[in-house]
C-alpha cells in the first residue's frame, strides 16, 4: 500500500485512504463531525505534530532555510525522543502497509512543512517492520 502527504482542506484524491491530521491544533469552528465530509482529516493525531513550544519557538523567526532546517532537526528529534510517537509512527507505518494512509498539515508546500520529515519517518518505519 502506500503513505502520501496531503493538504488539509485539500478535496480528496484517488487513493488517499485515511486520512491523518498531523496537527497540533484543530480548525476553529468546525464541528467533530464535520472533519471528514469538510476534507479536514479521517483521524486527529496530535501527538504526530511538533510539540507547542517548537511551534512557537519557530513563530518567532524568519521562514528561511537555516530556521527550516533547525525546525526540522528537532521535530524529527521529539519524534524520535517520545516513546508515544515513535509507537504511534510505527502504528501509522504498519498499517500504511496494509491500506493506504495520507498525513496531512494544513502548510501549503510539502517541503517546508514538518509531513515531509514525518514521511520519511513513517518510511524508515516501514523499512524496518519487513
Amino acid at each position: 500500500m502506500s503513505i502520501r502527504a496531503y493538504q488539509i482542506g485539500s478535496p480528496r484524491k484517488r487513493g488517499d485512504g485515511l486520512r491523518v491530521g498531523a496537527v497540533r491544533f484543530l480548525p476553529r469552528g468546525v464541528k467533530k463531525q464535520d472533519y471528514a465530509r469538510l476534507h479536514l482529516f479521517d483521524v486527529w493525531l496530535p501527538i504526530l505534530a511538533p510539540s507547542r513550544g517548537l511551534i512557537r519557538w519557530a513563530k518567532g523567526r524568519e521562514w528561511n532555510t537555516r530556521t527550516r532546517r533547525t525546525f526540522f532537526a528537532h521535530y524529527a528529534r521529539e519524534m524520535e525522543a517520545n516513546t508515544d510517537s515513535r509507537q504511534v509512527i510505527r502504528l501509522v507505518a504498519n498499517a500504511s502497509l496494509r491500506i493506504p494512509i495520507s498525513v496531512g498539515c494544513y502548510c501549503v508546500d510539502e517541503t517546508r512543512c514538518h509531513r515531509s520529515v514525518l514521511l520519511r519517518l513513517i518510511r524508515k518505519a516501514q523499512r524496518t517492520h519487513r
